[in-house]
């Protein structure tokens, strides 16, 4: 039996597979599937609005609230890094851009040991680790996801050129388009988020014990960590490049406008720069993912059975995509920290109800 979305949760809730979590899709703006269940930690239902972290799910916005900075001028996409942050062209970095900083290209996939000793929300040690870095390719010849060191680099750019943190400029664009999604939770959404939960230790050790992943996802310390990553310290704390926590609807809302260029994202950014964000700008062998991946200035681009999908996922689980030849935006996000494949066979289901 084929199920549709909502079953398909309801039926991983059923057999356990499932904690809690949410499905939505939303098609040409009308919210077709807007469905929860499970329960926030274990006594309390999850709700359309529950809030939990998503991890690399951030990285789409982080990038979108560096190009509305690029939008007013404050920085270019092919201007050199060390313009707006001099330090950073030590060890070999001096040709990075922006733009190679947005496409997972300036070669600092990883956070160097020293920071294994860093407290995670020392912003201002971490990013003097990463300007004092060499890179693990030269800028622009290579790509490696930017795992945890994304949203710092993006960051201290925006801080040196504009006075402004990252987090603050996404929650002011976040507040004019209506998206109920946070880089850094405020007080009073503190009661909304989900505990994560790590049942039986495998996710964190799984990661831990990579030999790619570990130092992607270990340095600093804490954010393979449940205790930590359930605390208000970090939910409060702005590490950009995972520390998303946003539901499924407003991600869903999010990916349905952002694919349409008359959409709030594209009339925002401006027609060129939107396509920036959207189109691919490069396509290799990611160092970090160990496999071909095409990224734009924020998202990945993949291709399933000749069908186009632009989104990105989170090493707990959770993914927000658009299809757009089937003019979806649809979203999974969960609370168990585990593999992808509780999120596939949702997709799954979404792409047998939308296949276009």
């Amino acid at each position: 039996m084929t199920l549709d979305p909502a079953g398909t949760l309801d039926e991983l809730v059923r057999t356990g597979e499932e904690l809690g979590a949410a499905v939505a899709v939303v098609r040409d703006g009308v919210v077709e599937v807007d469905h929860c269940a499970g329960t926030t930690d274990g006594v309390e239902p999850w709700r359309s609005d529950t809030l939990v972290m998503t991890f690399s799910v951030a990285k789409p916005f982080a990038a979108l609230a560096f190009l509305d900075a690029v939008r007013e001028g404050v920085v270019t996409l092919d201007q050199p890094v060390k313009a707006v942050w001099p330090e950073f062209a030590a060890q070999g970095k001096q040709a990075a851009t922006m733009r190679h900083l947005l496409s997972h290209r300036a070669g600092l996939p990883v956070f160097p040991p020293e920071a294994a000793g860093v407290a995670y929300d020392d912003r201002g040690s971490l990013v003097a680790l990463l300007a004092e870095s060499a890179p693990l390719h030269p800028p622009g010849e290579g790509i490696a996801e930017h795992a945890l060191t994304y949203g710092h680099l993006l960051d201290e750019v925006l801080r040196r050129a504009a006075g402004e943190p990252l987090a603050a400029r996404f929650a002011s664009v976040a507040g004019s388009a209506g998206w109920d999604l946070h880089l850094q939770v405020p007080d009073a959404d503190l009661g909304r988020v989900a505990d994560v939960e790590d049942p039986d230790g495998s996710w964190a050790g799984g990661y831990r014990d990579d030999p790619q992943w570990g130092p992607a996802l270990s340095r600093p310390d804490g954010l393979l960590h449940p205790e930590v990553l359930n605390s208000s310290r970090f939910r409060q704390t702005a590490f950009p490049a995972v520390a998303m926590h946003a539901g499924a609807l407003a991600l869903a809302l999010f990916y349905d406008d952002v694919r349409r260029p008359d959409g709030w994202v594209a009339e925002r950014l401006g027609h060129d720069l939107w396509r920036e964000y959207v189109e691919p700008a490069a396509t290799g062998h990611d160092r970090v993912l160990d496999r071909v991946v095409t990224w734009t200035l924020g998202f990945q681009v993949s291709e399933e059975d000749g069908r186009i999908e632009m989104g990105m996922g989170g090493a707990g689980g959770c993914s927000a995509w658009t299809e757009p030849e089937a003019r979806v935006g649809a979203a999974y996000v969960t609370r168990k920290l585990g593999s992808h494949e509780r999120g596939e066979a949702v997709w799954e289901s979404i792409s047998e109800r939308y296949r276009p």
